[in-house]
């Protein structure tokens, strides 16, 4: 089939290395066909959620949710991961031997015994794959006549699935190409007894030293074996698409005469209960279309024939879904942990920003820390929320106003049993931002229920930060720094490393002799004084506790800048950090044009939101990646000046669909902006002589830059691109299937180039090179229809001193931003 689609049961998107998939491609309804929508309409709208549809046969049920009777019971459900992909079968030409690339099946109907001429065992087709009995003793297989060039060439299969063991002494799958000469070839062999995968180059039937790795049904599903440039390879792959080598050697002899090799798909099992080995989609090259997740299974009814017809939706609905983010200081302690290297994660978080009327702290990391109630010690002094907190972070602080040291209010709760126990296996790392002008005070301090183990934050008489510790009930021991004195009425960030036992003060570490403490067993976490004393005098925010099996403060200290809202980061580390927020670990950035960006320091709003506002800021493309569970975002750079060495696809005029023409319109002209950013100056920039042509087409420009310099830049870019666009194609409509480039169309994504040329005599230009901005696209059995929605890629063209395409005065005079 030409496409290939593969449900995740039971898996989590946001952990897709763990998703285990099942084909369900012979569900698929291909003369309705798969639809996928993906991109922006055009180069000034955002790119929209990627979506796919397609109706799939229900007739036993299977896709039924609710049904204890399916096989994927109880993961028929909303949100189920799904990723779809073509699967092109290189068609076979000239005489024998062929091109290794050549040796395909997809084993859709009966087993090609011309193909397969040597067939030991039992082997037949079902489903779609091939599959091979592997009765204990008795070898089974298929294997193909001696007519096939590895040389230059690969041999892949998909390993669907692996023998099981059985209670058998081995159970194996071997991929073999074989030479010429008995027991010389190259192999992966499956032992699923063992549980490992080997890479074998065998001479005489034996390797000594193969590569040897433990085998995961995840990362494993593709096998292959490929020559390049006198180097062989052995590759695995989750997707067919994403290719790991796990072994490298100096190409054969045999191989690189070429010598005519075959290929054998076998099975072979020593004892224990018979089962089957499936193999499929061999020589199948992968074209990623869609990964996502399903938004409902509909299940409706045409007589008596069940369907259900799915849409899904790209990681953008994950990302939409996901509260309003906090402060971006809020942020870094909820997500910084993934940055440490270390086992770590947040134990409890108190941001102290509830509302004027409260009357006690709570924890938003739910590991089962109570609230801190406000307490009272002695006569007098006052305890208050809602007060201006850390500037520009937007968030609220906790306001002390003691009568004296022993007489006044703080807060006092207990972390719970789960926070004591994890306390006990690893060490406790404390973040905590003050303010106060008052020296010889405590800032927070914990102990355990029988004051063994206790921790105490406090500054001494001169305003110094000291470390109290004790963890055998004995007397605090009192760790100075060299901190400096912190009481003087301005906002400090104080980070605890309990590993190193080091101390950060505003991001640098400070020196000192502390000791350390267990911190075994904690429950009672004190802040604004420790123990009915040393009351604290001023403004507390974001106190936090983590845990980790290693020295990570100084990353927590790092957040320390994020008091700014990390003011002046580059472009690509904010949709980083960003991403981040979001629970991505990862973004695919391409390009190496990044400004500087403001901060965007105060919560309130989503992180698509955060992410556009940088994406619109720095004239970038913001999507989602159609191979897997990933975010990626191009810098402007990235389009400027096509070569002929970046183009995707050239495709004749006579070759498109019905319907083409070229755009000239009012649509995307723009010959006046007014820009401003925050903080900055409001400036204007207009195209006089498009004014007097068309009258004044205006827009307005608010974006995060950090100079004004900047801003003008950013808003003369968009009027020398739009104050007279040029007439383009928007949409290039393509039956991709038929043509002779199919795979480098399918190539082709958001930002790549391709040209129509031998356009009529009447068009305003013979050749028209165009940027693809996104696409629809259907597949059905030997069809693939893909409309292009484009852009002119003169609009990002840039000025180069010299060149003959991009010096041209008044054509391509824009100079770079």
């Amino acid at each position: 089939m030409p496409v290939l689609v593969e449900m995740g049961w039971g898996g989590l998107v946001q952990y897709p290395w763990s998703i285990t998939w099942t084909d369900i491609t012979d569900r698929v309804d291909l003369a309705q066909g798969v639809t996928v929508t993906r991109g922006a309409s055009d180069e000034l709208s955002e790119t929209q959620p990627g979506t796919a549809t397609m109706t799939l046969d229900n007739q036993d049920g299977a896709l039924t949710p609710g049904n204890p009777s399916s096989p994927f019971y109880p993961y028929v459900r909303k949100n189920a991961p799904i990723r779809v992909s073509i699967a092109h079968y290189p068609a076979r030409s000239g005489a024998s031997p062929w091109q290794g690339a050549q040796l395909v099946d997809d084993f859709s109907t009966a087993l090609d015994t011309a193909l397969w001429v040597t067939r030991t065992g039992t082997n037949v087709t079902v489903g779609g794959r091939l599959r091979t009995t592997d009765t204990p003793g008795v070898a089974a297989g298929v294997r193909t006549a001696q007519s096939w060039i590895l040389k230059d060439n690969a041999i892949s299969a998909r390993l669907v699935t692996p023998p099981t063991a059985g209670a058998s002494s081995a159970a194996t799958a071997r991929m073999t190409v074989h030479s010429t000469t008995a027991g010389t070839r190259l192999v992966w062999l499956l032992d699923r007894v063992a549980g490992t995968l080997q890479a074998r180059n065998e001479v005489g039937s034996a390797d000594a030293t193969p590569t040897t790795i433990t085998f995961s049904a995840i990362d494993h599903l593709w096998l292959r074996i490929r020559e390049t440039s006198g180097v062989t390879v052995w590759e695995t792959s989750p997707d067919g698409w994403d290719w790991t080598v796990r072994r490298s050697i100096t190409t054969p002899a045999w191989v690189s005469t070429p010598q005519a090799t075959s290929l054998e798909l076998s099975a072979q099992r020593t004892g224990g209960t018979a089962g089957y080995v499936e193999w499929d989609s061999v020589g199948a090259q992968i074209r990623p279309r869609f990964w996502g997740m399903v938004n409902e299974f509909p299940v409706e009814w045409e007589g008596l024939h069940s369907k259900v017809t799915v849409s899904a939706t790209d990681l953008f609905k994950r990302l939409n879904r996901l509260p309003a983010l906090r402060s971006m200081l809020g942020m870094e302690v909820l997500t910084v942990d993934t940055l440490t290297g270390a086992y770590s994660f947040p134990a409890a978080y108190f941001p102290l920003s509830e509302p004027a009327d409260s009357t006690a702290a709570g924890d938003v990391i739910g590991r089962g820390a109570g609230a801190l109630a406000s307490t009272p010690v002695g006569a007098g002094g006052g305890l208050t929320f809602g007060d201006e907190g850390v500037p520009e972070t937007g968030e609220t602080a906790l306001t002390l106003a003691p009568a004296s040291a022993t007489a006044g209010r703080y807060l006092v709760g207990d972390l719970g049993l789960q926070t004591a126990a994890d306390f006990t296996t690893w060490n406790v790392h404390t973040q905590v931002w003050i303010k106060t002008s008052t020296a010889g005070r405590a800032i927070l301090g914990m102990h355990d229920v029988i004051l063994d183990n206790q921790l105490v934050l406090a500054l001494n008489g001169s305003g110094v930060l000291t470390v109290e510790t004790t963890q055998d009930g004995s007397p605090l021991t009192i760790g100075t720094t060299t901190s400096g004195n912190l009481a003087d009425g301005a906002w400090h960030h104080i980070v605890y490393d309990g590993s190193l036992h080091r101390v950060y003060v505003d991001g640098a570490p400070v020196s000192g002799t502390l000791v350390g403490t267990s911190t075994q067993n904690i429950r009672t976490l004190y802040i604004g004084g420790y123990r009915s004393a040393r009351m604290f005098s001023g403004q507390i925010a974001h106190v936090s506790l983590h845990l980790a099996n290693g020295p990570v403060g100084s990353v927590y200290a790092a957040s320390s800048d994020a008091r700014t809202g990390f003011a002046g980061e580059s472009a690509d580390w904010r949709v980083e950090r960003l991403a981040r927020y979001a629970g991505l670990s990862s973004v695919t950035v391409h390009g190496f044009t990044h400004d500087p960006i403001a901060s965007q320091g105060p919560g309130g709003s989503g992180v698509v939101a955060r992410l556009r506002e940088v994406e619109a800021t720095e004239s970038g493309r913001l999507y989602a990646e159609r191979d897997y569970y990933g975010l990626a975002y191009q810098s402007r750079d990235v389009r400027y000046n096509p070569t002929s060495d970046e183009e995707v696809f050239a495709v004749s005029y006579a070759d498109l669909e019905p319907g083409t023409q070229f755009a000239d319109d009012d649509q995307k002209l723009c010959n006046e902006v007014e820009a401003s950013r925050p903080g900055g100056a409001t400036q204007t920039v207009n195209a006089p002589n498009s004014i007097f042509a068309f009258g004044t087409y205006p827009q307005q420009l608010n974006i995060l830059k950090t100079s004004d310099n900047s801003v003008l830049d950013a808003a003369y870019w968009l009027v020398s691109r739009y104050a007279n666009p040029a007439p383009e194609l928007r949409e290039v409509p393509i039956k991709a299937y038929t043509m002779p480039d199919y795979l480098s169309i399918l190539d082709a994504d958001i930002s790549s180039y391709g040209t129509v040329y031998d356009l009529p005599s009447q068009a305003p230009t013979l050749e028209a090179r165009v940027t693809v901005e996104g696409y629809t696209e259907t597949i059905r059995e030997n069809s693939h229809e893909i409309t292009f929605r484009t852009s002119a890629s003169t609009n990002d063209s840039v000025w180069i001193l010299g060149d003959p395409d991009y010096s041209q005065l008044d054509q391509t005079t824009r100079l770079a931003y």
